[in-house]
């Protein structure tokens, strides 16, 4: 009997890159409902937002997709004491290697692997899989600019004469990207004498040398970065078939909240209210909430933020509002502005008619969901390649405005009221936006440009395929 042909997906820890991965798996189940599609699931570096709720969601909705965790492994004691989480990840993700080879083996017994993807961070996996016959594709959960950036990379390594990113005083020249000063950057390649520095420098070089890549994104979105990647770049195995988001994570977060933010949204005017949200780790000193907090009620906006504790405090299970916001500033403005503590249904807030902009980290994942809900953004980073993508989203793709914080990273009320009047504002942004979201609606279509590359994408590991 003909082996099942499968695929396998291995996804970095971090919720937003498991979650965009499942997106994808379950993409392509739907060109391919014959398909066994496995993901294997790395134990996470840090005390993770719990996934277990999500994922069995998922499987009892997609029973082709079958989750396999791999056992937890211990690091160093020194690489727990480093100063960037990319590096404890990476160190997790490589220790794996002899589970995940255990793992492909297994698998391998019941089923015919034509194709494994990984996530960039995965990279280290390469190590083990030279030694089955399937391809390993690269998917890329954020934008084909950063993807460009990444792998013009090494060129920058050789060509800045030993200067760190961070220290560059004249904007950088990256194919398919608007000019860019090297600090913004991600932090793990700011500075040659980080250890992880080489490491990124090392799996950029990877890229190249791939099959293919698969990215997040769409023609109509990233265009011109696209084209630089294929023809610039002379990278020409790429597959942009996004906009991949999720509808809702079912079963793993509070029902409270996604009922008391939709009723009061509904009482609310149209795109009238601003949406303040910062994904899953993006937290605040105390003195930045008491800020915010100051230039939202000076602001006179209808606003919606989820506020939640500061890096001191996540040991405890809720924030304590009256202590970390202003005194008074819930009763004074009780009738126009909500606050929910920790968490909102993101997707679904985006989506109300009520909602008239999106203040964010900047985070892919977010970004994209926002473009889907023709809602413009304020871009205000906080980590990981948040930066670089308020640049794309700011200078080249005019879908955001950004939020301006001092040399130290603080904002000021003043800011915070600045930008909230602005983006609630009928101007260019916002119509930019709506064309944005027309267009994502397009290229998902039967004949539009992400259904095309997916197309290309199967193919290309399987050619006896005709869709």
């Amino acid at each position: 009997m003909e082996k099942q042909e499968a695929i396998v997906l291995y996804p970095s820890p971090p919720i937003g890159h498991l979650i965009s991965m499942v997106e994808l798996g379950k993409l392509i189940l739907s060109q391919n409902p014959s398909l066994s599609i496995h993901i294997i699931l790395a134990p996470p570096p840090y005390k993770p937002e719990t996934t277990a709720a999500y994922i069995s969601s998922v499987s009892s909705s997609f029973p082709s997709l079958t989750f396999h965790r791999l056992p937890t492994v211990e690091p160093p004691s020194s690489t727990k004491q480093c100063k960037h989480h990319e590096t404890l990840t990476l160190e997790i993700l490589s220790l794996s290697n002899p589970n995940i080879h255990r793992t492909l083996l297994t698998i391998s017994k019941t089923f015919n692997l034509c194709a494994m993807i990984i996530d960039f961070f995965c990279t280290a996996v390469l190590d083990v899989t030279a030694g089955f016959t399937f391809p390993v594709y690269y998917f890329w959960t954020s934008g084909a600019a950063c993807l460009a950036s990444f792998f013009h990379l090494p060129t920058i390594h050789e060509t800045t004469a030993g200067t760190n990113l961070k220290d560059l005083r004249s904007l950088l020249t990256i194919p398919g990207v608007p000019p860019i000063r090297g600090s913004d950057f991600p932090k793990p390649v700011l500075d040659r004498e980080d250890d992880i520095y080489d490491a990124f420098i090392s799996m950029c070089k990877q890229l190249s040398k791939s099959p293919g890549i698969i990215i997040n994104t769409f023609e109509t979105l990233e265009n011109r970065a696209i084209k630089a990647i294929t023809e610039e770049l002379c990278f020409r195995n790429i597959y942009p078939v996004g906009p991949l988001i999720t509808t809702g994570r079912n079963g793993d977060k509070n029902v409270e909240n996604t009922d008391s933010c939709l009723d009061w949204l509904d009482s609310q005017p149209e795109q009238s209210v601003v949406f303040l949200c910062f994904g899953s780790l993006g937290l605040f000193e105390e003195e930045q909430l008491k800020e915010i907090a100051i230039g939202l009620e000076k602001s006179e906006q209808r606003f919606l933020w989820v506020v939640r504790n500061p890096p001191g405090l996540q040991n405890q299970t809720e924030p304590d509002l009256e202590s970390l916001l202003p005194e008074g500033f819930i009763n004074r403005t009780g009738h126009r502005g909500m606050v929910v503590k920790s968490w909102a249904p993101q997707v679904p807030v985006l989506n109300h008619k009520a909602i008239g902009g999106f203040v964010t980290h900047a985070g892919w994942n977010s970004i994209l969901e926002s473009v889907c809900a023709g809602v413009p953004m304020v871009a205000w980073p906080l980590y990981a390649e948040q930066r670089f993508n308020r640049v794309v989203i700011v200078d080249e793709i005019k879908i955001a405005i950004p939020m301006i914080e001092s040399e130290t990273g603080f904002v000021s009320s003043m800011e915070v009221e600045k930008r909230v009047r602005e983006i609630m504002e009928d101007g260019p942004v916002r119509e930019r936006t709506k064309a944005m979201k027309n267009a994502a609606e397009l290229a998902l279509t039967e004949t539009g440009s992400s259904r095309t590359a997916l197309t290309a994408l199967l193919q290309s590991w399987s050619p006896k395929r005709s869709s």
